[in-house]
């Protein structure tokens, strides 16, 4: 299979619809019914399909429209988590930390159907699946069953194992693995390796590892260690600098954001061509992927849409340029590949 030269994508989420927020509302008090806010839903998943696609995304999602938030959407349907009330993470945001009660086990899919119905009305060939990964649910949970994190986190592992292999026969073929904790404790890096890894053990589809707003050179120490196809990073935010540590990727390819999803700011198409041909010094053309930094949803869905525009605008100007060089096309690699 192959795809054109500096493929894009997204992160994961985009804003909700207002519409769409008013029926979460209303479906928490009680006032619809489940038929009619998951109908809701995958409206607004087709309405945000067709979005991504409008702005030539060539690997696009349906921005997350089903999950609430990125951890309570998985743990509530892991047996063995039980919830206590929302707690406050910054400002007015708040989410149900769940929390680790008896050994964790999988009982019914996590994203499946979600992955089916995608699937079944983009016009692309290949969608992202993105999933919150064992360690960030980990950290990002009370435990009050396991003896140590790494127990629970491991448990965390193989179930999202038996998941990430149920979406490979059902043809998923690209699984990005959110992990924005995974730095967050730098002596527990080396054993959460082991549990990406244990994580994506015997797939053989593309598998991205999602870091954001963290140490990369900590992470890049452990790049050869993470079996993984793709580490996708954020660029924008930190305004492009300090990316020696990518001196260290020998074989992976790197997801590069160049859209601030912290900013309003519209970044125009010279500026994102202009920060791809400075990753040009550390990496090929031929092992990039564009993505925005992170997930879109906190910015109003306009600005989104324009930013994810102007993206490809400029990976089409850089484009350009690669084709007088015979450069076009590149293959998608998988874990089979590495």
């Amino acid at each position: 299979m192959e795809l054109p030269i500096l493929p894009t994508s997204v992160i994961g989420s985009y804003p909700k619809p207002r519409w769409l927020l008013r029926q979460y509302k209303l479906y928490e008090l009680g006032k619809i019914s489940e038929e009619d806010f998951k109908e809701a839903v995958r409206d607004a998943s087709i309405a945000v399909l067709r979005e991504h696609e409008r702005a030539r995304i060539d690997i696009p999602w349906d921005g997350e429209m089903g999950r609430s938030e990125m951890t309570e959407y998985f743990t509530a349907k892991i047996h063995g988590f039980r919830f206590y009330g929302p707690i406050r993470v910054w400002g007015n945001f708040y989410f149900n930390k769940a929390s680790a009660v008896s050994k964790l086990e999988y009982r019914e899919p996590l994203v499946l159907d979600e992955f089916r119905f995608v699937q079944s009305v983009t016009t692309k060939e290949i969608v992202k699946v993105p999933i919150t990964g064992p360690y960030t649910l980990a950290d990002w949970s009370f435990n009050e069953y396991y003896d140590t994190k790494e127990d629970f986190a491991m448990d965390l592992a193989k179930i999202l194992n038996k998941e990430f292999k149920l979406l490979e026969e059902e043809g998923a073929k690209f699984i990005q693995i959110d992990e924005p904790a995974i730095l967050n404790h730098p002596d527990e890096v080396e054993w959460a390796v082991d549990v990406v890894n244990r994580a994506v053990k015997g797939l053989k589809i593309k598998v991205s590892m999602h870091v954001c707003y963290s140490n990369y050179y900590l992470l890049a120490d452990y790049f050869d260690d993470l079996k993984v196809t793709q580490f996708a990073l954020e660029f924008a935010n930190r305004n492009f600098r300090d990316m020696d540590f990518l001196k260290k990727l020998t074989y992976q390819e790197l997801g590069f954001g160049v859209v601030d999803v912290h900013n309003p700011r519209i970044e125009s198409p010279e500026e994102v061509a202009r920060a791809i041909r400075k990753v040009f010094k550390y990496i090929e053309p031929e092992r990039l992927y564009i993505n925005p930094d992170c997930g879109l949803k906190l910015l109003s869905r306009d600005i989104a849409y324009r930013k994810l525009v102007n993206m490809v605008k400029g990976v089409e100007i850089v484009r350009k340029e690669l084709e007088r060089e015979e450069k076009t096309s590149i293959p998608f690699r998988t874990l089979r590949d590495i």
